[in-house]
């Protein structure tokens, strides 16, 4: 079973929504068996590159929020974080900017085979500790941490090689229906929207496997023992694979 989430690195519902997926995942009978992706989907194109505006800032003069909504909305999201057990999950008292930068530096780490421990690791490095995403310094730190090349992350930040296919998962994102972030798409035909609570996750999981793995259903054969009838042959009870 393939499983996409498609997320914002800077938006908190979308680290508490990998984190809840990530809780269904590890409760699913068959989690050997799914391979979860982690895939693109930017929205801070009007945010400035390198960071340094506050959340605050960035709720009131990009996103239009004010008054006493400016506090609620993150703290809220911090405390449903620590219900989960997701601590510290710092919202508040963050930065945010341009992220895409970071997302190219997510696809490179994902061909180099870490696409989920790199997610992991900017998740909680941007809400468990309130480190910039949005450098590249910043960047190579993270890559070193992953044990990725530093020298050739700087290149891969530079030449903007994996720039396209970051705007193609943001379209993919789109075209299947995705208004926000995150976004789940199970098996390609179940979407998710929005950072649902583990067990609702855990619950479209089980549907979508039930969908396409339909339960063995053995109709009985000739009641005569060892007879041969018109839709095959019983296993006589003396026959070694019937003791």
């Amino acid at each position: 079973m393939k499983v996409e989430i498609w997320s914002e690195i800077t938006c908190p519902w979308c680290g508490l929504g990998s984190h809840r997926l990530d809780n269904a995942v590890e409760r699913f009978e068959h989690r050997d068996e799914v391979e979860l992706i982690h895939r693109s989907f930017p929205l801070s194109d009007r945010l400035p590159v390198g960071g340094g505006l506050s959340v605050r800032q960035g709720l009131k003069e990009i996103h239009g929020v004010s008054g006493d909504r400016v506090e609620v909305l993150p703290r809220r999201v911090e405390a449903l974080a620590e219900k989960e057990g997701l601590v510290p999950y710092i919202v508040l008292e963050n930065e945010v900017g341009n992220t895409r930068p970071a997302h190219e530096f997510l696809a490179y780490a994902s061909a180099q085979g870490k696409n989920r421990a790199a997610w992991d690791q900017i998740f909680r490095a941007y809400f468990g500790e309130a480190r910039s995403v949005f450098t590249v310094e910043a960047l190579l730190d993270l890559a070193d941490e992953l044990g990725l090349d530093r020298d050739e992350t700087r290149r891969v930040l530079g030449d903007g090689r994996f720039r396209q296919q970051v705007q193609d998962e943001a379209r993919q994102a789109q075209r299947l229906g995705a208004t926000g972030a995150p976004f789940i798409l199970i098996d390609g035909h179940y979407a998710v929207p929005g950072a649902q609570d583990t067990d609702t996750l855990l619950r479209r999981l089980r549907q979508a496997w039930d969908a396409t793995h339909p339960p063995l259903v053995q109709l009985p054969l000739a009641d005569a023992e060892g007879a041969c009838g018109p839709d095959g042959c019983a296993v006589p009870a003396t026959h070694p694979a019937g003791a």
